[in-house]
């Protein structure tokens, strides 16, 4: 008859690094459907999400966007949209 009775001790925490805080939010109409799309620094994606929500609500309050999203720095990261949805778009710089 085994004495360990319930669950094993937990393991040691490993440290490991945390992702990088998103930089940018782009909000963008893709087809009638307005979405919230997270960037980092590097323009990599990390989220989309629909622009409507409570979140996105509270990450926009009190920034005021760039319109557009249109130069070259963007064109990889948002190369599904066409061009008149990209000059369309709303830049926000999120406070890091």
């Amino acid at each position: 008859m085994s004495q360990t009775f319930g669950s094993e001790s937990p393991r040691a925490h490993t440290q490991t690094s945390h992702r990088k805080p998103a930089r940018y939010l782009v909000v963008i109409d893709s087809g009638g459907f307005v979405l919230a799309r997270l960037f980092l620094d590097s323009r990599e994606q990390v989220a989309e999400f629909d622009a409507g929500t409570e979140e996105a609500a509270q990450m926009m309050a009190g920034l005021i966007p760039t319109e557009g999203a249109d130069g070259a720095e963007w064109d990889r990261a948002l190369e599904g949209h066409s061009a008149a949805e990209r000059r369309a778009a709303q830049v926000y710089t999120l406070d890091v």
